[in-house]
């Protein structure tokens, strides 16, 4: 039996010009979980959508969330979405400034 990796969604304003930015973060996605995701779709929108969904789950709304993530916290969001035990090593350490 083989299991099917979640689909994580970008989708984003052509309106706004966001292209490169769901690009980069798409890109950002697939560097870090690599196969652990099945695929990473960008997907054109209007009306000022920034959208990222993992699975079923939105994990991130620009208008809900109030802007865009910064790439840390949407790795955070994906890893709690598609691979809760997966220590992203960095990412997951606290901050000492």
């Amino acid at each position: 039996m083989t299991t099917v990796a979640p689909r994580v969604t970008v989708t984003y304003c052509t309106q706004c010009n966001w292209l490169l930015r769901a690009g980069w973060m798409a890109q950002e996605l697939l560097n870090t979980f690599g196969t652990e995701l099945g695929e990473v779709a960008l997907i054109p929108g209007t009306g000022g959508i920034f959208q990222v969904t993992a699975g079923d789950i939105v994990v991130w709304d620009r208008k809900r969330d109030s802007g865009f993530p910064d790439i840390v916290t949407l790795k955070k969001l994906v890893r709690d979405a598609v691979a809760p035990g997966r220590d992203l090593g960095h990412a997951d350490r606290e901050r000492t400034d």
